[in-house]
């Protein structure tokens, strides 16, 4: 069982935007640091984005520095990945993560409880 939750994906045509939203099944994050990695049609799965429990610190992937941001809804109890000027390369799924590791981190290992996934699809 997922023990967190995804959710905002969908079609959108390039250019366009998306906003996806993660929660935690049942508890609170606590102090866990975030993540959204994403697994693209026939690729392995590879780290998006990251962000310190405290909101201090973020970490992105070269590949979508400048259009992605990550955040947190401390009032919602979620976690946020905007993402603007999407491109059909963006295609995959995408999963959010949680990890107990002291630094930020772009290894998919270092994360001990993840989500399902939610889809987005760039259309060109």
């Amino acid at each position: 069982q997922a023990q967190l939750v995804e959710s905002g994906g969908g079609l959108v045509q390039a250019g366009g935007s998306l906003r996806l939203s993660c929660a935690p099944s049942g508890r609170t994050f606590g102090s866990y640091n975030m993540g959204w990695f994403r697994r693209g049609p026939g690729q392995e799965r590879v780290f998006v984005a990251a962000l310190r429990w405290t909101g201090s610190e973020t970490y992105y992937a070269d590949t979508v520095k400048g259009r992605f941001t990550i955040s947190w809804d401390n009032a919602k109890n979620l976690v946020y990945l905007q993402m603007n000027n999407l491109k059909p390369e963006d295609t995959a799924v995408y999963y959010c993560a949680a990890s107990k590791r002291v630094g930020l981190t772009a290894e998919s290992g270092d994360y001990e409880k993840w989500g399902q996934g939610t889809q987005v699809t760039v259309s060109s």
